[in-house]
């Protein structure tokens, strides 16, 4: 990090230089790190939303605002920018409706899906990221060829909505999260087209196959230019084929439409004590020791309650069956990170409908933590004041003692414990 009073660099401690002024300006550089690190995340939002014909012109010119806050000697009071760090979370907030909006609309109306996994026979091409126009292009690229197009990761969710479910070549799911990359990659024969954040770099066995658009590129792979499939499509119809390897299928499309229709079944549902409580559990996922937290958290959720999940955090939770509740499986996907809107969307419904805060409602959000989309929905719900979020496994490396100790106090931010059946114990008590 870098110190503005000093002008010395540092990392994670107080500056020497100026004893008693860096102190504070630890702090200070904490907030306008999470300002960036929130803004960062907010543009990816932003960006995919308008390549959907969805955007904002006052939500443009905050991001400008805002990021001429972070500059070096503007803004050195803490209570400013805390202001500036929830009003990212307030802004991203319409981002994330824009974006929901723009998918409904030009994908059709979400509903549950049951989704094949693994490969047919055939050649094949797999899509990892998260830009469904993207996938939608592909799609049409291929149309009167004999090559199939797979989903990867946080591509599953196209699923859920008609127009990919409808078209002939978007033959199913392959592979789980981002980071088991280099384990699912090479066993795949065909390209790779991968369309946003969370593509790993790839190793010589099979970056020559990694294709990527925009601005999305890797060290060995090929990035495409103004929409042009062609490489990958002559790729793929040199390439091995795919071997017959169903491995079961899941079902995706719970999204906030259509929760919101059961909503006055939910309701009466929560009422007559059929359902205890509500968790969320998701976000972004990783590779690192603790993430285990996530998974025996939600094998232990009790049989009466709802698990809903969104972002690749679903992948470390999704393996095991829950079983049905009241009709509905326990465990409902709701979408990519980027369908984060329609969780807040529900929330508010239902807090509407019992005429409460959403605090006071059965729902514990229990949230993994990575990266930058991560800090702009977390610094929605802030600005939402939704209280008791807890996030692991690890706090955010770029917050300050002091910063979280203040998240702490204002807003119950709390980190996942040793033990997630403790944890889970303490909240239903």
């Amino acid at each position: 990090m870098w110190c503005n009073q000093c002008e010395q660099s540092f990392r994670g401690v107080a500056c020497q230089t100026s004893p008693g002024v860096c102190g504070k300006d630890e702090d200070v550089q904490s907030v306008q790190e999470m300002i960036l690190y929130g803004l960062k995340g907010m543009a990816a939002y932003a960006s995919h939303a308008r390549r959907l014909g969805q955007s904002d012109e006052a939500v443009s010119a905050f991001i400008e605002d805002a990021l001429f806050s972070t500059m070096t000697n503007v803004n050195f009071d803490l209570e400013s920018l805390l202001e500036i760090a929830l009003e990212v979370g307030e802004k991203n907030l319409r981002v994330m409706q824009l974006l929901d909006e723009g998918h409904v609309e030009t994908f059709g109306p979400p509903a549950p899906t049951v989704v094949q996994e693994g490969t047919r026979a055939g050649q094949g091409i797999l899509v990892t990221g998260h830009d469904l126009v993207d996938l939608w292009d592909l799609l049409q690229a291929v149309e009167g060829t004999d090559l199939q197009v797979y989903t990867h990761g946080e591509m599953l969710p196209a699923h859920m909505y008609p127009r990919f479910r409808e078209h002939p070549h978007l033959a199913g799911h392959y592979g789980g999260g981002w980071q088991k990359q280099k384990q699912e990659f090479p066993a795949f024969p065909g390209p790779i087209v991968a369309t946003t954040n969370c593509i790993l770099t790839p190793p010589p066995e099979y970056a020559g196959r990694i294709f990527t658009t925009r601005f999305t590129a890797v060290p060995g792979g090929t990035r495409l230019q103004d929409g042009d499939f062609s490489p990958v499509i002559s790729q793929a119809a040199t390439c091995p084929p795919c071997a017959e390897a169903r491995q079961g299928s899941s079902t995706v499309g719970y999204h906030r439409s259509v929760l919101l229709d059961a909503a006055e079944t939910i309701v009466a549902a929560v009422r007559a004590g059929q359902i205890s409580r509500f968790f969320v559990i998701g976000g972004c996922d990783g590779a690192e020791p603790g993430r285990n937290y996530f998974s025996d958290y939600a094998r232990a959720t009790p049989e009466d309650s709802f698990i809903l999940t969104l972002g690749c955090g679903k992948f470390r939770i999704r393996e095991h069956d829950y079983g049905m509740h009241l009709g509905l499986p326990r465990l409902m996907d709701m979408g990519q990170c980027n369908d984060a809107y329609g969780a807040i969307a529900v929330a508010t419904a239902l807090a509407e409908a019992f005429d409460c805060s959403v605090n006071d409602l059965p729902l514990t959000l229990v949230i993994s933590w990575f990266e930058q989309k991560a800090v702009a929905v977390l610094l929605t719900l802030l600005h939402l004041g939704v209280r008791g979020i807890t996030i692991g496994p690890n706090p955010p490396p770029f917050v300050s003692p002091n910063v979280f100790r203040r998240l702490q106090e204002e807003f119950d931010l709390r980190l996942t414990g040793a033990n997630a059946e403790a944890d889970l114990a303490a909240v239903l008590t």
